[in-house]
């Protein structure tokens, strides 16, 4: 069995637009694919097709050689934790009414795992991102955009998935901070021999990680014949 995250002849469509063309892209473990492509492409939608998260209208995904049907909790904890991705705007992914120890420990609670080593994980975590013990009883109102992003990688990581997707997950951060994320994945990687997948229009920060670059036509395009493997 080969291991990789692969996305087949991947087509996705919004109302009559067809956003994702028989699009094919894989990620092996322990490299960084980076993928871009103009406005529109549908890079994020791409990730969340990987991500389990959107069904696509025709192909397939397969995560380490299992073809798998349904999204979401249509498919079993122990595989589709094995795919996390971190969006880029953290606001958007968290729930308000939740302190940051609860959203880093969010999906260990949904896999049934008890409070209490629940959020002892969440607090290793959350030193491994950096974020102080006295941040985490705090809700996403009552902090920076950098620190609940860090909260929001954190969760990312919280089951050790074998592939981590990053949708411009660094685009709302300063400098500073991009840094410290990136070079938090990249550890991580190397220490889980993770693959990773890189969204973002940063042509330096896609130039210093990527293993490999794949670009996605504009919408109305037709799809790129290219091996992307």
């Amino acid at each position: 069995m080969t291991s990789a995250l692969v996305a087949h002849q991947v087509t996705v469509r919004y109302d009559r637009q067809r956003v994702l063309d028989r699009v094919d892209l894989r990620i092996a473990p322990g490299e960084t694919v980076g993928l871009r492509g103009p406005s529109g492409s549908g890079k994020s939608t791409l990730a969340r097709v990987l991500a389990l998260l959107h069904a696509p209208d025709g192909g397939h995904v397969t995560l380490d050689g299992e073809r798998l049907t349904g999204v979401r909790h249509r498919i079993p904890a122990a595989v589709r934790t094995r795919v996390a991705i971190l969006f880029q705007s953290p606001r958007a992914a968290t729930d308000p009414r939740l302190s940051l120890a609860d959203v880093i420990a969010e999906p260990l609670r949904a896999t049934g795992t008890p409070r209490e080593r629940a959020r002892a994980r969440a607090g290793e975590l959350a030193d491994l991102v950096g974020l102080t013990p006295d941040l985490l009883d705090r809700r996403p109102h009552a902090v920076s955009d950098g620190q609940l992003q860090r909260a929001c990688l954190a969760r990312a990581l919280v089951h050790r998935p074998a592939y981590l997707l990053c949708d411009e997950a660094t685009a709302m951060l300063d400098a500073s901070t991009q840094a410290h994320l990136a070079a938090v994945v990249t550890d991580y990687q190397r220490q889980h021999g993770a693959g990773v997948l890189l969204v973002t229009h940063d042509a330096a920060l896609m130039a210093r990680w990527a293993t490999r670059v794949v670009e996605l036509p504009g919408a109305g395009q037709p799809p790129q014949r290219r091996p992307t493997s």
